[in-house]
């Protein structure tokens, strides 16, 4: 009776790769695309959960309300602030780059080239508005 599996004498040789230490997965930048993807829109969905809490504290109690949002002025949450703006510019455009990946017929071809895209408008964006936050936070912070 023949056999269709190749018996293990017959399995060419393999390179085995040594594995980095401490790295679950050695992934390129996609992966880690994916990952940001991910948490950004976490930290987004969080966000807005919590600006509808807090948006409706004004219905339950205004001098809550008041105080919230007298917490939201401290120069510490303009921290928060450029974290939220961060993760939102990145979700916005990465999300971008992923429906042109799954529905443009030339997307995976050009996927590389699309994230560091990405990657450059979302350092275009953010770089500056963070000058302007954290000199705005220094500013509070230190009496200016």
């Amino acid at each position: 009776m023949a056999s269709t599996t190749a018996s293990a004498a017959d399995a060419p040789e393999r390179a085995t790769e040594v594995r980095a230490k401490g790295r679950l997965y050695r992934g390129d930048l996609g992966m880690w695309s994916w990952v940001a993807h991910r948490i950004t829109g976490v930290l987004t969905f969080f966000f807005l959960f919590v600006h509808v809490l807090d948006t409706a504290l004004v219905r339950v109690s205004p001098n809550a309300y008041d105080t919230v949002i007298e917490t939201y002025k401290h120069p510490v949450m303009i921290l928060f602030e450029l974290g939220l703006l961060a993760a939102v510019i990145f979700h916005a455009f990465n999300g971008i780059r992923v429906m042109l990946v799954d529905f443009w017929s030339k997307g995976t071809k050009y996927q590389k080239p699309m994230l560091w895209t990405v990657l450059v408008l979302w350092l275009v964006l953010i770089v500056p508005a963070a000058i302007s936050l954290l000199s705005r936070a220094v500013n509070e912070f230190f009496g200016g």
